[in-house]
């Protein structure tokens, strides 16, 4: 089955999400505090490149390949 994913995260914007999420989780770890699970939405969202709530609201830093015919 050929899925073409929609993207709507742009390179740079997965490797902030990433890295923004990795820093909330390593703090919730550190303090011992549960709220270092919501890190995990930035991650996935970085690692999917895609992002409900910017499909929601229309926004997309992905670049669009244009095909040559």
């Amino acid at each position: 089955m050929n899925r073409k994913t929609k993207c709507n995260v742009g390179k740079t914007e997965q490797i902030v999400r990433i890295t923004i999420g990795l820093t909330i989780v390593v703090v919730g770890v550190y303090y011992q505090n549960w709220w270092g699970i919501i890190g995990l939405v930035p991650i996935i969202t970085g690692f999917t490149r895609y992002c409900p709530i910017s499909d929601l609201l229309g926004i997309s830093t992905c670049k669009v390949k244009k095909h040559e015919s």
